[in-house]
């Protein structure tokens, strides 16, 4: 069966293909921006990639067009698909037909965190010897693809709360039906199609509601907005997590996060000791070890598999390191997860400088939802150079003003980097910012920072 995907190179999208592949599908797939490492991945499993959305990719006409959620009416494919009356599913639903049915669906849901914890909780289950399956938005380091079908019984599934299809505009993870699912955190975000914070609530409960009695709920004892989210109704088994609060609890040791003590109901598990930074890295580690657990897992056994973890591409990813300056690309583009990232780092380096480059790309940002908490999310930044493109609508020039460092926008990536290039200093610790491809940006900047050579 031949099957075509409308937005393969979108992290999700991506996984979708992957599976399939591996089910003995044969796929091919558009895309708008085909880039690594994405495209990479797909590249490497067989699959044909047609750069932007043009009708003639779907001729001869697929036996399946799978699509995602960012297209719409108007769209030269879409229009080709509805015009030749062609049979076409959404990702989410093709998923939840065609994989999870048997499976024992483990889901991770968050603002934030939910690719590093959904790669940490498949990881753990892997050294557990239970040989999960999994879909991660992002390609995970200790397996080399975001999405395989698995020998053993559960699946673990980055659970998104933005909408479905442009035929469809329930949150993605109404379809997968969870037995146990993470609830890491609930912050306004997508405000190209959510109105405020309750709209995303109350997709949170539809997910709540699909979760069966014989199932857990693992939810982050901090949030707020959660804990309203449960009193709309539940009737699953709630555990709780949190630094010092809630039934699984992390006590800190190092101020990085790379050291920490675990208990669940009091009881002291052990240590965690880790590659990775921030708190609320640390409250990624509580929860997928919580969900592990629910699934039939010795936790305390697990806590040395966390040591071998190694992050998703661009979360914190070290790019290299030229002239005593060391160069990350992130994916971080909230203003909570900027600031809970560079508090990490700061937390590390101590008093050496950061210098964030950073492109507002989200809907969220680009729509000017998070301008005002942009600036206080950066204080741990001692310069900042935005990418300011002519499309954005708003002016960078207040958020500049507002930063306790140093600050400049720019309307193009060379005119950033340039200006990185002028910024930098021997110790100096430089962080890409975006969701999207950046231009490979950091990269660029590795390469000009380059010595010339003879």
């Amino acid at each position: 069966m031949r099957l075509h995907i409308l937005g393969i190179c979108g992290t999700f999208m991506g996984g979708v293909a992957a599976l399939a592949r591996e089910q003995g599908f044969t796929v091919a797939g558009s895309d708008a921006q085909v880039y690594p490492p994405m495209s990479d991945q797909l590249e490497a499993l067989g699959m044909s990639l047609h750069q932007g959305y043009s009708a003639e990719a779907l001729v001869p006409a697929p036996d399946e067009v799978i699509v995602g959620n960012a297209l719409s009416r108007g769209n030269p494919a879409v229009e080709h698909v509805l015009d030749a009356g062609l049979r076409y599913r959404s990702g989410p639903q093709w998923l939840g037909e065609q994989v999870l049915p048997g499976r024992e669906v483990l889901a991770v849901a968050g603002t934030h965190g939910k690719t590093t914890t959904t790669s940490l909780l498949a990881h753990l289950l892997e050294s557990a010897g239970l040989q999960p399956g999994f879909l991660v938005g992002g390609v995970p380091a200790n397996f080399g693809v975001s999405a395989r079908i698995g020998a053993g019984r559960p699946f673990v599934i980055e659970a998104d709360e933005y909408d479905t299809a442009f035929f469809d505009k329930r949150s993605k993870f109404v379809h997968y039906r969870p037995t146990i699912a993470i609830l890491n955190n609930l912050e306004f975000d997508h405000a190209d199609i959510f109105p405020d914070v309750a709209a995303i609530q109350r997709q949170f409960h539809h997910l709540v509601r699909t979760v069966p009695r014989r199932g857990r709920l693992i939810v982050n004892a901090h949030d707020q907005h959660l804990a309203e989210v449960l009193a709309m109704g539940c009737w699953t088994p709630v555990e709780t997590f949190g630094l010092e609060q809630g039934d699984w609890q992390a006590r800190l040791e190092a101020e990085d996060g790379s050291r920490f003590g675990v208990y669940h109901h009091g009881n002291f598990l052990g240590e965690v000791h880790w590659s990775l930074l921030g708190n609320h890295n640390v409250l990624n580690a509580l929860a997928a070890l919580a969900a592990a657990a629910a699934h039939g897992a010795d936790p305390a056994a697990l806590l040395p598999a966390f040591a071998e973890f190694r992050n998703v591409k661009r979360r914190m990813e070290l790019v290299g390191e030229v002239g005593d300056i060391r160069i990350y690309d992130d994916f971080a583009h909230h203003p909570t997860a900027i600031a809970t990232t560079l508090a990490g780092l700061r937390a590390k380096v101590g008093k050496a400088r950061i210098v964030v480059a950073m492109e507002p790309r989200s809907n969220s940002m680009r729509l000017g939802a998070h301008a005002a908490a942009l600036a206080p999310s950066l204080v741990d930044a001692d310069e900042v150079v935005f990418l300011q493109r002519p499309e954005l609508p708003w002016d960078a020039a207040a958020v500049i003003g507002a930063l306790r460092g140093q600050g400049q926008a720019v309307p193009d990536t060379s005119a950033l980097i340039d200006a990185v290039v002028d910024r930098v200093q021997a110790g100096d610790h430089v962080i890409f910012m975006s969701n999207g491809g950046f231009e490979n940006a950091p990269r660029r900047l590795l390469a000009a920072l380059q010595p010339p050579t003879d």
